[in-house]
């Protein structure tokens, strides 16, 4: 079984930074694709970014150069690095694991960026 569970979100100014993290309680074995996607209000949840076994990254054009996804397998935690925030970064960020066919998700942490 894959839990995750999303810490890091907050309330943060124009231009500044948060650091997420998506810590998998359970096992890590067979996951092949972690990912943080967010759900802006109104809006439908999108893709953020991606990371697979091979450590190959994806990002949506939107934070390409200012967000960066990482993996600790060794700790079985995702990570998402955000610099530069502005307000359309603001939403409830979630993580996702594949394992074998199924996807897992965890409940979401709050983002909102404001002066």
């Amino acid at each position: 079984q894959v839990t995750l569970v999303e810490s890091g979100g907050g309330l943060v100014q124009p231009g500044g930074s948060l650091r997420l993290s998506c810590a998998n309680s359970g096992t890590g074995f067979g996951i092949t694709a972690m990912g943080w996607y967010r759900r802006a209000p109104g809006k439908q949840r999108e893709l953020v970014s991606t990371i697979d076994n091979e450590l190959h990254t994806n990002y949506a054009d939107s934070v390409r150069g200012r967000f960066t996804i990482s993996r600790d397998a060794r700790r079985n935690t995702l990570y998402l690095q955000m610099n530069s925030l502005n307000p359309a970064d603001t939403g409830v960020y979630y993580c996702k694991a594949v394992r074998f066919v199924t996807q897992y998700w965890g409940q979401g942490t709050q983002v909102t960026v404001s002066s």
